[in-house]
């Protein structure tokens, strides 16, 4: 249905063909409505006006109101000068200067007309001054009306051509203006509305554009906040809805040979409080018709792999067949590894399937999984292939699931008659608020638990000065009979450089320990290469692994007990706790040392101080979700993503989140079919949104 905020942005007074293209290109603003949805990102009260006496040096964005009585003119260099107005209120005086724009300061700003002056205050040579400040005529300004100022972000482009933040609020107000009232219509049920006490969406688009006060501007931005946040979560909840009434999942009443066999003879050690309570949930999920989609997340080494293979022998034992997708090869032969040395002897055949797989023996395992003679399949992204065909798929597996798209995930579910329960597995921890909205269609299940006998890893913060009694360190516990990582930033635009820094690091490091061997991996290598030296490290050949990131998942050395990340200030929170779970899997005490230069930005400090202090995965990605956003966090950026958020901040609106999640569950507890009349209003805006999104069906 076309309503007024349909219309082309042409059609707006100020706009036209040229700054059509400009706000189309550059913001994706089409339509009155896009213009209307673009918020500003910060507000200035322009609601009281300074006398020149109350400045100070510290303060914000002020405003005061006053006549220039002189210029001056001050030589920078030869062809540049500086131009200082000297600018007066009856009562104190200040500068206004200009670096540049000489001729336009002349022709606009004459000296004894009255103006109101705009900017931040600084004090220089013990004079108050304002660079480049804004100005207007007082006749054109009603400072008691003005409120609170909106700014908007533009781009370089737009600057150029005059379409600043200044045009863009022009242009939003002539917009609102023009809009009737009544013509922005209601999204949200009227009994949401009173009860949460929020303010009609017209209110809300009125006033975030143009508030009076800082509370306007709030509720404002807490309805708006509030209404993409329950979309996103009624979307997930009825996507969830419709499936478990769609798809029934395979009932798995009994445990029989296969999982008491392993139990009771191949257990290596009593599993943990938290890995019993995991697999009590997921056995009440395998058992109870629905399809398990089940998220289960805990830090490296705290045994999702054990907990994995306890669900595949559940599905073995019922009749059925399972996978296990892993990210990359080395993760995929590592599970294999791990599998077959946790199985031993037992009668559960298990086959590798990735890219190395070739020719014959690639078409005996495709031939016998057909046929129904492999157990459990391992792999990469290998298995979703369509010539992968299952005799009778149960249960599939995904670990790391941020490095596969959520049209993958879905692609395991045709590759059985009824689709298999799904246990998504990953060692990155999610903050809770995060998990609702990007896996918001998967149950959660957390190992909170190490298993028995491990230690937390020390982490150390080193200055790059402080080497001398790093390296004393390293060589104390290599002489003890452990092993070292040290690993070197790799930034992809830079690789290049950063490589020509690990292999000069990677000569002075044999020069600084001639008495060990040293292995040296990247991302340039070979996969062969690659695979020969970590396996020397591994064995125990070489004592000192040089890398860059590419061992942040898939090495398990139980025997190293250094993790030394050189340049720490170049890696967000999430990537140097993973690095630091390659060591603390022995028994013996682990060390992780980042090491900086001095100078380091205040949010780089705090990444530092939070990895020093705590090992707590879930609050490093809290912190990490503050400090950086949702957009730059793994897991967030997959294939089938729709976090098109124009005002909420999921990590810093996680209340806000938790009360969206709540609301849209009591809407689809009350009309699970979707088909209450009362309702109509949340499906037909549901499906507004839907036809605008690609594959916002598939949000989870």
């Amino acid at each position: 249905m076309n309503t007024i905020l349909d219309q082309d942005i042409m059609y707006l007074t100020g706009v036209g063909p040229q700054k059509k293209e400009l706000l189309s290109s550059q913001l994706n603003i089409r339509t009155w409505r896009d213009l209307l949805e673009y918020y500003p990102y910060k507000y200035v009260d322009r609601t009281k006006v300074y006398a020149i006496s109350e400045l100070r040096g510290d303060m914000p964005f002020v405003q005061i109101r006053g006549k220039i009585v002189s210029f001056e003119e001050f030589a920078m260099s030869q062809r540049k000068k500086r131009v200082v107005g000297h600018f007066t209120d009856g009562r104190g005086m200040v500068d206004l200067v200009w670096f540049h724009g000489a001729q336009y300061v002349y022709k606009n700003y004459k000296i004894g007309e009255e103006f109101v002056v705009f900017g931040k205050p600084t004090v220089f040579q013990g004079r108050y001054q304002f660079a480049h400040p804004e100005m207007e005529r007082a006749a054109d300004v009603k400072t008691e009306g003005m409120g609170m100022q909106p700014y908007y972000s533009t781009t370089e482009k737009m600057k150029d051509r005059g379409m600043h933040s200044r045009a863009m609020e022009k242009l939003t107000k002539t917009l609102v203006t023009k809009i009737p009232l009544g013509a922005i219509q209601e999204t949200l049920l009227p009994s949401m509305v009173s009860r949460l006490h929020l303010i009609s969406r017209e209110e809300a688009f009125r006033k975030i554009h143009y508030p009076q006060s800082l509370d306007d501007v709030q509720r404002a931005q807490v309805r708006l906040k509030f209404e993409e946040l329950f979309f996103v979560q009624l979307n997930i909840l009825r996507y969830v809805s419709e499936n478990r009434q769609k798809y029934r999942g395979c009932i798995f009443g009994k445990i029989g040979p296969a999982f008491n066999t392993f139990f009771s003879e191949q257990l290596p050690f009593e599993l943990t409080g938290a890995q019993k309570r995991v697999m009590h949930e997921i056995r009440d999920d395998m058992r109870s018709g629905h399809q398990m989609n089940r998220l289960l997340q805990g830090d490296v080494g705290s045994g999702k792999t054990l907990v994995a293979l306890l669900t595949m022998l559940i599905a073995i034992d019922n009749g059925f067949q399972a996978c296990i997708m892993a990210p990359t090869e080395i993760l995929a032969e590592q599970h294999l590894d791990t599998i077959k040395g946790f199985l031993g002897d037992m009668a559960v055949r298990v086959e590798l399937l990735t890219g190395v797989v070739k020719g014959k023996r690639r078409r005996e395992v495709l031939d016998d999984l057909a046929q129904g003679k492999v157990d459990i399949l391992v792999g990469t992204h290998a298995v979703i292939e369509d010539a992968v065909q299952f005799k009778r798929l149960g249960v599939a597996v995904i670990d790391e699931q941020h490095r596969f798209g959520v049209a993958q995930r879905a692609k395991l579910w045709t590759k059985s008659e009824n689709p298999p329960h799904v246990l998504v597995m990953t060692a990155t921890p999610i903050p809770r608020t995060l998990a609702m909205t990007i896996y918001g269609d998967l149950d959660v299940s957390v190992i909170d638990e190490l298993p028995p006998g491990r230690k937390p890893v020390m982490t150390i913060h080193k200055y790059d000065n402080q080497t001398t009694t790093l390296y004393n360190g390293i060589r104390q516990q290599i002489r003890e009979g452990r092993q070292a990582y040290i690993v070197f930033p790799l930034i992809e635009e830079s690789e290049k450089i950063d490589l020509k820094n690990l292999e000069d690091g990677f000569r002075s490091l044999q020069e600084i320990f001639p008495e060990f061997r040293l292995s040296k991996v990247h991302g340039r290598m070979k996969p062969k290469e690659k695979d020969a030296e970590m396996q020397k490290f591994v064995s125990g050949e070489t004592q000192i692994l040089v890398a860059t990131t590419v061992i942040e998942v898939g090495v398990n050395v139980p025997n190293a007990s250094v993790m030394v990340i050189l340049e720490a200030q170049r890696f967000g929170l999430s990537q140097l706790h993973q690095l630091r779970g390659r060591v603390g899997r022995g028994a013996k005490q682990s060390y992780c040392i980042l090491v900086t230069g001095y100078q380091l930005a205040a949010e780089t400090k705090k990444r530092i101080d939070i990895m020093c202090e705590t090992n707590d995965g879930f609050r490093i990605a809290e912190a990490d979700l503050k400090l950086r956003g949702p957009g730059d966090l793994e897991g967030t950026a997959q294939s089938g993503m729709a976090f098109d958020l124009k005002i909420a901040n999921i990590a810093r609106d996680g209340q806000l989140v938790q009360i969206a999640r709540n609301e849209a569950q009591r809407i689809i507890d009350d009309d699970p079919q979707c088909n209450k009349p009362e309702n109509t209003i949340l499906w037909d805006h549901l499906k507004e949104l839907r036809s605008t999104i690609d594959n916002w069906a598939a949000i989870s």
